[in-house]
């Protein structure tokens, strides 16, 4: 008799070795979970962010897709961690930092988790006050906003803590369903669309097109991919090398990460020019919608930000779970999204969004794409080979083992990444802050390029001896 839980029951994995005949996943799950995941306000809100940089149409759209392509396969080889180890990607990458060192990936993804959590929770409870509000012709006040984003975080949290087989149906059911409400929304505002809509040029946020060009490509762009960097583990370990090839792998994940993205993105410039509005995203949306689509949007904003914010909090409730192993994966997961609701606030109520979201995304972009660049050349040392014992040492609170380095810590690693973030950082331009190495290319965000390349560059010269790369 199969040991599978039924799909309705709560997951019980947390950071564990998936068993072998637990690990019943196909490779277009993969898939399922990033287009259906991203199908949601929250990624759309990117689009938002490109056209309020003052670009065009056609520089908002090429700014997306040559982003989101280039970061895709940046992250490529990081969808195979969790197929080859059977756990998530923080844990697996204990094989190249250390079985301690390994929280610097939880504490990545954990942020990364925490930052997207966050937008969801925004984007999908402007969506429900601000439709509220205009059903019922009542004033909008941040007692209707507090009340949605409590909803929200709530029934994201009760879709979360269900786990894996219950976050893989509801995206295979979802997809179809706002599939047709982008197409209900495209025939209600395409009147008022351009594809000549030139943008505001005197409002570039980097003053000048191609800076701004480049952060546009970063932030609605590349940064999607590169956001996932910790996260593609938590469903690929679920599918068993012993049935499937790594080639498909690849090949889902790449069609999961570049269509899943740059569509919903893309569409969410659409909107965004039709209907813009400086200080909300769906506000500008909902304000300017028929009345016929409202209910349609209603679904998109609830239903979607759930699926795409439970997706998030799953893989933060594993994160915070490596870091503090003795709490249960619902516990860690009830936390995060307490975490998660505050930062909604202070986004609501005190900062401003589209700086809240550009720097964001760029620090933490700095902070990941060195991990994954010293994680991959990791990965191609060890030919995709991990011993699964000596990667839950720390999990089980024992010592020793293959990875234990010193006394759990690959130096190296850890050199090489800090190296790769502190370089990243001073290469980040946006419109409130620019590293000195972005002045000297003349306000150009090259953050990705130089810390991947600073702390992959780094990490090989210490490992370039195969004897180095494990520990003694």
């Amino acid at each position: 008799m199969s040991n599978i839980p039924p799909s309705s029951s709560i997951e019980q994995f947390g950071v564990d070795t998936i068993p072998e005949e637990q690990r019943t996943g196909k490779p277009r799950d993969i898939f399922t979970f990033l287009c259906g995941g991203n199908l949601a306000l929250s990624v759309m809100v990117f689009g938002w962010v490109a056209i309020s940089y003052g670009l065009g149409w056609w520089a908002t759209f090429s700014a997306i897709t040559i982003g989101t392509f280039i970061g895709s396969l940046i992250v490529l080889p990081l969808s195979l961690l969790g197929f080859r180890s059977s756990t998530n990607n923080s844990v697996t990458s204990g094989a190249f930092f250390g079985v301690r060192g390994r929280l610097v990936a939880s504490a990545v993804g954990l942020l990364i988790c925490l930052g997207y959590i966050s937008l969801t929770v925004w984007t999908g409870g402007d969506a429900l006050s601000a439709t509220a509000t205009r059903w019922l012709s009542i004033r909008s006040t941040s007692t209707w906003s507090v009340a949605a984003y409590a909803l929200i975080a709530l029934l994201i949290v009760i879709v979360a803590i269900s786990g894996y087989r219950l976050l893989d149906q509801a995206n295979k059911l979802i997809i179809p369903i706002i599939a047709l409400t982008m197409v209900l929304a495209i025939v209600a505002f395409h009147h008022g669309f351009s594809f000549s809509y030139a943008g505001t040029p005197k409002q570039y946020a980097l003053s000048t097109f191609w800076p701004t060009w480049i952060l546009a490509a970063l932030t609605a762009g590349a940064a999607g991919p590169i956001s996932y960097v910790t996260l593609l583990g938590d469903w690929s370990r679920y599918i068993s090398p012993s049935r499937h090839s790594r080639h498909s792998i690849i090949l889902w994940s790449w069609l999961g990460l570049f269509v899943g993205l740059a569509i919903p993105t893309i569409f969410g410039a659409f909107l965004s020019e039709v209907a813009f509005d400086q200080n909300s995203f769906v506000g500008g949306v909902v304000t300017s919608a028929p009345s016929w689509l409202l209910l349609p949007l209603l679904i998109v904003g609830v239903v979607r930000s759930v699926g795409q914010g439970a997706l998030n909090l799953y893989s933060m409730g594993l994160d915070f779970d490596a870091i503090l192993p003795r709490l249960k994966r619902s516990q860690s997961t009830s936390i995060m999204a307490g975490v998660s609701l505050c930062l909604v606030f202070l986004g609501k109520f005190v900062w401003d969004a589209e700086t809240s979201v550009t720097n964001f995304v760029l620090f933490l972009t700095a902070m990941a794409t060195p991990w994954a660049a010293i994680t991959t050349i990791g990965y191609f040392k060890h030919r995709g080979m991990f011993d699964l014992e000596a990667l839950q040492v720390f999990n089980r609170r024992e010592t020793g083992g293959l990875y234990w380095f010193t006394s759990g810590w690959n130096l190296r690693a850890i050199v090489a990444w800090l190296a790769g973030c502190s370089i990243g950082v001073l290469s980040i331009s946006t419109a409130t802050f620019e590293g000195p190495i972005a002045r000297a290319l003349s306000g150009v965000d090259a953050s990705p390029l130089t810390s991947g390349a600073t702390a992959g560059l780094i990490y090989w010269l210490f490992v370039r001896n195969k004897e180095a790369l494990i520990a003694s």
